[in-house]
């Protein structure tokens, strides 16, 4: 508890507004949101000084995607610095390693304060990671780092006024949506012409974006096919990797896995219960298919990108210790995909391997969230004891409730898992725009903020209803 002080005070550091005394209004709250994005896109288009585009060591895709950070910009370290610390609190208050009662609002804010706290020395710590593998001199090394944790708390600023009650969902999911959206646009429509240089030492130019390409294509000839359907550039081929581009079958590939993950986010496994208050009447409690939803994968990129840090940070200060940071290089390699069918076919081994460490990886973190994250069937059983409802021909028991539960929450916990982690993998070998992982984070987050759309504008709509709710 005392770690967890330390931190909240830290917290009371960072810039905040207090809660609005009154709920801003639907159309308040959607131009804020639009704000925010609008400000996050600035952020991630602002490339700090003095690095240029393009210089230095570029994120995995994974990174950039799970984090909505982009390279060399405000947004470097994007949201991570939140969501590590997010997550590391929730973990330790969900183990019990530390004890708070969540229903008492000192301790709410106690979380809340501790998550800032901790968010920011997460960020000063990745932002001179990142900032040393530019390999510039200390003051100017100290120059970038700065602008980097002065992006990390802008955001981490947005996204707590966001959730204060002056915008719609929360802010997290909205710079992710925002960053897969703008990866999947420019992947579809990007008017650039990219010229990549040969081994033989001819160039090529082609338009970046598919529709682009096409209707040039279309128009001058030259429709490549090899690059419609693999993405990649005729005579530049390096293990399957060098100079892939966006394809139609990347294109049509995002479309099918939009509208699986989105079929998949429908289904429910219903129970059949009975409340107590009322033995006649009898009701279902549905559980979403997929379980624990899109979680597993976030945490696979968050463990993905300290490797990355870590890997930045020896071999910035452990110069002399070149095989450590040749095993950490080993081992990005295979907690990365391949970049397409054309990368799975010419490195099988690293695809097979890629697949086999995320689906292993996604179970084992899933039951891990089960039972940090609320969704053990003991809690479980506890809340739906608690509002009165049990299962038919049993007691009111918690113990009871809970054995039936297991039945259903461990299965779809290891089902949900593999299921989300094989989609991540089919996406990054048909090359989706936006990636597998970016994908799968950005339908659930859609509907999500449906949800909330739809639940604001009843509201709107019938504001008795706020005095039902204890609005």
């Amino acid at each position: 508890m005392g770690a967890l002080r330390y931190f909240a005070k830290l917290g009371e550091v960072v810039p905040s507004v207090p809660r609005p005394t009154r709920r801003p209004d639907l159309k308040y709250r959607l131009i804020f949101t639009l704000a925010a994005v609008a400000v996050y896109y600035a952020m991630a288009s602002t490339v700090v000084y003095p690095l240029t585009a393009g210089a230095g060591p570029q994120l995995p895709m994974l990174m950039q995607v799970v984090f909505a950070a982009t390279t060399g910009t405000l947004a470097q370290l994007g949201i991570g610095p939140i969501v590590t610390a997010g997550l590391i609190i929730q973990v330790l208050v969900g183990g019990k390693l530390i004890e708070l009662d969540l229903s008492k609002p000192e301790d709410r804010k106690l979380f809340t304060q501790a998550e800032k706290g901790l968010a920011l020395i997460i960020a000063a710590v990745e932002a001179a990671g990142f900032a040393l593998a530019y390999r510039l001199n200390p003051y100017v090394t100290a120059s970038v780092a700065l602008q980097f944790f002065t992006g990390a708390l802008i955001l981490l600023i947005l996204d707590e006024t966001i959730q204060k009650g002056y915008g719609i969902g929360s802010g997290v999911s909205l710079f992710i949506l925002a960053g897969v959206a703008r990866t999947i646009v420019w992947d579809l429509l990007a008017p650039v012409t990219v010229t990549i240089t040969t081994p033989e030492g001819s160039t090529v130019s082609q338009y970046y974006g598919v529709i682009p390409y096409i209707v040039s294509s279309s128009i001058g000839g030259g429709l490549d096919l090899g690059r419609l359907i693999y993405g990649y550039v005729p005579g530049y081929l390096v293990g399957g990797e060098a100079a892939m581009l966006p394809s139609l079958t990347g294109a049509v590939a995002t479309l099918l896995l939009l509208f699986v993950v989105i079929y998949l986010q429908g289904m429910k496994i219903n129970i059949p219960v009975t409340v107590q208050r009322a033995p006649g009447i009898r009701g279902r409690v549905p559980l979403n298919f997929l379980y624990v939803s899109n979680i597993p994968v976030l945490l696979f990129g968050i463990i993905v990108s300290d490797v990355l840090l870590i890997r930045n940070m020896v071999e910035a200060y452990l110069p002399q210790h070149r095989w450590l940071a040749e095993s950490l290089n080993s081992a990005l390699l295979y907690l990365t995909p391949p970049r397409g069918l054309l990368g799975v076919y010419y490195d099988p081994v690293r695809a097979l391997v890629y697949a086999a460490v995320l689906m292993g990886a996604a179970v084992l973190l899933g039951l891990m969230w089960v039972e940090v994250g609320g969704l053990s069937p003991a809690q479980q059983a506890e809340n739906l004891v608690r509002s009165g409802i049990s299962v038919p021909g049993m007691r009111s028991n918690p113990k009871a409730l809970e054995a039936v539960l297991a039945r259903y929450v461990y299965p779809l916990a290891i089902l949900s898992s593999l299921i989300v982690a094989s989609l991540a993998v089919v996406a990054d070998v048909f090359l989706v725009f936006g990636g597998g992982i970016g994908l799968l984070l950005a339908s659930g987050i859609i509907q999500q903020l449906y949800t909330a759309l739809t639940y604001e504008q009843a509201l709107e709509m019938y504001p008795t209803l706020r005095k039902f709710i204890g609005e």
